[in-house]
């Protein structure tokens, strides 16, 4: 039998959803979603007498099987971690392969995590509110009651009532993307029907037999005042691409991801199959989005930080783009094997970069995310299990506990070790096309995808390959802590030399008294890209001791870091002067920064800087980081603001 997952209460091995139907109303006076939840439910096994759905923070109004209202249903106690489990009890017993369909009507709550009302000043236009969801990992059951594991896969379709245009993480059936704004009603004052259907693939239906199922946590929503435009796609392409945006970041959304999305859907496609979901769209969200991107199916959700003006941060599409393969199409079973999610998705991100660019592109991704790796490790070096690709959660254990860069680059890692021991990219992509074809549209787990992996390169390989293979210490790479990778790998520097080279001047410049003495010019930065320029800052991070604070005033004057619009450099330089003697001069811009008071009236609510930016101000001023959080608190996502509570010992 399947492994059970161990954050859900449900009973998905004897009887998992095949399809949700949704009705819903967006209520944003009251910040709640109504309506009903119908769910056609196939039974796995003989005997099956009830069906328990996962839910947090619902109200459930009543339920429905097969059209008749029975009261019999009970909400159990509430799981700290993982909600109320909903039991349905069932007319008659049912056998291996019978269905069975169930309506629930509910409202969700203002407590739950998945979904984020915004007030209007919270967005970029400020003239309407905003909402959101955030699934990923255990918060879908939040939004709706359903078995909230990533081994039920299912299709969906939904019709939702609003005052604000309304996106889905499913093709759109009407109104028209491309027609008017809300169908041409009045925006926040009419109400509109939107209607999507995840299983809807009419233009596919001659190349692909059927729908791809998804797993719940991809279940998505936005509704706000947002507008679309589309990108080209090249002639006889299936599917179609585009970005939505509120109308004052148009613009500049269509600029950054306009040149380079379907070109890279394209070269993924090359690499991994065909595209699947039919619709490839961007979403850029107001600024408290607690993520680079989410790649919910059709709809890829991304942060504004993206937004640099220059197209130096559309490597986070790259990644949420081939989630489409790796997550989406081919699924972790349940969190313990997460990394088969992002570690596969960081490494064929890395393989396009390759493609697309030059082997010295992917060294250089490498080279960022290594960095991010160890900063990870070390961080779990009291937590010892979070360190490993498979972890073993226990029963109720909060996954997000254990988010960190760990799943997405230990496993990249895993996965280029593989590649370069079985003889390198010629030999191993082919496999990964097979192993995509495998395995779309299912749930698996880690000693799946190794068993095949085996399987392939016995009937593709011959011994020669399954000796490479034992070769590998797969428990050292799959189930053993450590502070660095079990292997030393190297990475192509090519661009990374010229970065490395300006950060050794600085550093061996340390000894030089005088800063007015110093032999830098505010164009040692001019053949640097944006990505070298961060590699530059994480290589003088790394140093045994940081630069003196006469050093680090000059070197600030010199290249602006602590004024760049650049949310990854400005990042990166805090890193440096919080740990430095210069601290308590830049302390304050640092907290200042990350809740939107320096001037740009934006909070860095993506977790990869709020959460290490309050860690570095805590260890300076700790009263500093608690009141400059408490301040802003509300402005974060609620994964955020719990997350940071807790790195800075406020909760």
């Amino acid at each position: 039998m399947h492994e059970a997952d161990p954050t859900s209460q449900s009973n998905y091995l004897e009887i998992a959803t095949k399809h949700i139907t949704f009705e819903w109303k967006v209520d944003f006076d009251n910040k709640v979603i109504a309506g009903t939840a119908t769910h056609d439910l196939v039974a796995k096994v003989d005997g099956v007498s009830e069906v328990i759905f996962d839910t947090s923070y619902l109200h459930i109004e009543g339920v429905k099987v097969e059209g008749d209202t029975i009261h019999d249903f009970i909400l159990g106690p509430k799981h700290e971690v993982m909600g109320a489990a909903l039991h349905v009890p069932l007319p008659q017993t049912m056998s291996v392969g019978s269905t069975i369909s169930v309506e629930i009507k509910y409202n969700t709550t203002a407590n739950g995590t998945a979904l984020q009302f915004l007030e209007k000043e919270q967005t970029q236009g400020k003239a309407f509110p905003f909402l959101f969801s955030q699934c990923q990992p255990i918060y879908a059951r939040d939004l709706a009651p359903l078995q909230d594991s990533p081994s039920v896969k299912l299709t969906y379709s939904a019709s939702v009532r609003s005052v604000l245009p309304v996106l889905l993480s499913a093709r759109r059936v009407s109104p028209p993307s491309d027609g008017p704004a809300h169908d041409g009603k009045v925006i926040g004052k009419d109400e509109v029907i939107y209607k999507y259907d995840q299983a809807c693939f009419t233009s596919l239906a001659s190349l692909l037999p059927s729908p791809t199922p998804i797993p719940s946590y991809l279940i998505a929503i936005a509704a706000g005042n947002l507008e679309y435009q589309p990108f080209q796609v090249p002639e006889g392409k299936q599917w179609t691409s585009g970005v939505w945006s509120e109308p004052e970041l148009m613009a500049d959304s269509f600029w950054e991801f306009s040149r380079d999305t379907a070109s890279v859907l394209v070269a993924a496609e090359d690499l991994a199959g065909p595209y699947r979901f039919g619709v490839y769209d961007l979403l850029v969200l107001p600024p408290s989005f607690p993520y680079g991107g989410m790649e919910n199916p059709c709809l890829t959700f991304v942060t504004p930080t993206l937004l640099a003006g220059d197209r130096s941060l559309t490597g986070v599409i790259v990644h949420e783009l081939t989630h489409s393969w790796f997550g989406n199409g081919v699924t972790h079973a349940h969190a313990s094997h997460f990394w088969l999610n992002e570690g596969w998705t960081t490494y064929i991100e890395r393989v396009l970069l390759q493609i697309i660019h030059s082997p010295a592109h992917r060294g250089l991704s490498s080279v960022i995310g290594y960095k991010a790796l160890l900063d990870s490790l070390a961080l779990f070096k009291d937590k010892p299990k979070y360190q490993k690709l498979v972890i073993d959660f226990d029963y109720g254990e909060n996954p997000d506990s254990a988010y960190s860069r760990v799943p997405y680059d230990k496993g990249a890692n895993f996965l280029l070790h593989i590649e370069r021991t079985l003889g390198g990219l010629d030999v191993f992509l082919p496999y990964v096309k097979d192993y995509v074809a495998t395995y779309m549209g299912h749930s698996i787990t880690t000693e799946t995808w190794k068993n095949h992996l085996y399987a392939y390169f016995k009937k593709n390989g011959g011994e020669d390959k399954i000796k490479a293979l034992d070769s590998i210490n797969w428990d050292a790479w799959l189930h053993e802590s450590g502070l660095d990778l079990p292997v030393k790998m190297e990475y192509d520097l090519t661009l990374v030399n010229a970065a490395y080279a300006l950060a050794d001047r600085w550093y061996e410049s340390r000894l030089i008294t005088d800063p007015s003495k110093l032999d830098f010019r505010a164009s040692d930065l001019d053949s640097l890209d944006a990505n070298q320029r961060a590699v530059f800052l994480e290589r003088l991070e790394d140093y045994s001791e940081p630069l003196p604070a006469g050093h680090l005033f000059h070197f600030d004057q010199l290249y602006s870091f602590s004024t760049t619009p650049s949310t990854e450099i400005r990042f990166r330089f805090y890193n440096i002067v919080l740990k430095s003697e210069a601290a308590t001069h830049f302390v304050q811009d640092a907290a200042n920064w990350v809740i939107g008071i320096d001037g740009t009236g934006v909070i860095k609510g993506r977790m990869k800087f709020c959460r290490p930016v309050f860690r570095a101000i805590h260890k300076v001023d700790p009263d500093l980081a608690r009141s400059t959080f408490s301040q802003a608190r509300t402005q974060f996502h609620p994964i955020a603001q719990n997350l940071i509570a807790q790195d800075i010992g406020l909760d």
